[in-house]
């Protein structure tokens, strides 16, 4: 079992924010808002029997469409609220610290969520559905995602949120070989020192390495570990498993936010059923309406708050050890041709999001 210290490796600073001023997007949408789809990857070793199937290529290959969200999906916003990263007076004394010049964003464009009572509009303009499974209007129905309390309750004491990595040695571009605090390791250190020190989150980061020899059976070998973690640190409501994506060469996953180069995400959500079987009863997860509401109101805020920042929420047949809470997140941030910059550019909309969503704004 692979040490949980929380500093088995060098803390990775997080780095500076470009200089420059914020450019204003007001309601346009990036041209390419949703165009990243995956198309390979994810593919399961399903092992009738055992409680984790694994992935064979964990990875997810992806294509550029032109799929944008829907225009009428938009709603008339106030002029005043049109600017970028203008946040209230009452905010700025704890946003934007000494961690970067970043500031947290206030509402560019207000999404219509009658609309999305319709499934194919929801499905159309918020997901990405696999080949290999499939959901219908009883798992995306808005008023289910939008219904459930995802805020995250303030009391007592111990680690509210946890970040781990099923594949630790994940890189990009200009990474250092061999150093994973240049990868994703290091990018989950900066985004738990923003969670920690400008929002007051008590985050856990745990850098074990699951995937050193091999990819296969990753998810297999971490689940027990979190197990432990959760069972030693009970208080752990909020569980991020954090990925970086791959893509096709020419794809480029990065938006401009405040004039930095920033690094698009995706959330992804396992759906313990494929087309061939049905449900996977030996996948069972209990926590599965939870995680997908979870998913899309992160997506929601981001779409609203971040135009452009997100790729649509990814959907596969498996699991991906997301039954272990309610509030669990598995994201893929940036790919492997995103500089480490980017991915840490990132972090900072995503705590932003993910504190809205956990405070109920």
């Amino acid at each position: 079992m692979a040490d949980r210290g929380e500093n088995e490796f060098p803390v990775f600073a997080c780095s500076e924010a470009l200089s420059g001023e914020s450019g204003s997007t007001g309601l346009l949408l990036q041209q390419n808002m949703w165009e990243v789809v995956p198309l390979l990857g994810y593919g399961i070793v399903e092992q009738q029997g055992t409680q984790n199937p694994e992935e064979d290529e964990t990875t997810c290959r992806t294509l550029t469409t032109e799929d944008l969200i829907s225009e009428e999906l938009l709603l008339p916003q106030p002029e005043e609220t049109q600017q970028t990263a203008l946040i209230p007076e009452s905010v700025e004394a704890t946003a934007g610290t000494a961690l970067s010049n970043f500031r947290p964003a206030v509402q560019q464009v207000q999404i219509d969520r009658t609309q999305l009572a319709d499934y194919e509009t929801l499905v159309r303009n918020f997901y990405a559905i696999d080949a290999n499974t499939m959901a219908g209007s009883d798992q995306l129905s808005v008023e289910k995602l939008l219904g459930m309390d995802m805020t995250l309750p303030q009391e007592g004491d111990g680690p509210q949120i946890l970040i781990y990595h099923t594949h630790s040695q994940e890189a990009f571009a200009d990474s250092v070989p061999g150093d994973v605090n240049t990868g994703i390791v290091g990018v989950g250190e900066c985004l738990t020192k923003i969670l920690t020190e400008q929002y007051g989150y008590r985050v856990l980061h745990n850098t074990g390495q699951y995937d050193v020899e091999t990819r296969d059976n990753a998810y297999s070998r971490a689940l027990p570990a979190v197990e432990q973690i959760l069972a030693e640190n009970p208080s752990i409501q909020v569980i991020i498993d954090l990925h970086r994506d791959e893509v096709a060469e020419e794809t480029k996953l990065v938006t401009d936010i405040q004039g930095r180069p920033t690094a698009r995400f995706m959330f992804f959500n396992g759906l313990s059923r494929t087309r061939k079987t049905g449900d996977i009863d030996y996948l069972a997860n209990e926590n599965q309406e939870a995680n997908l509401a979870f998913s899309f109101q992160m997506q929601l805020k981001a779409a609203e708050y971040y135009p452009g920042l997100t790729r649509r929420i990814y959907l596969k047949g498996y699991r991906y050890n997301m039954h272990l809470r309610p509030r669990t997140l598995l994201v893929e941030l940036g790919a492997q041709n995103n500089t480490v910059e980017e991915a840490i550019n990132a972090c900072d909309p995503l705590a932003h999001i993910l504190d809205m969503v956990l405070k109920g704004e």
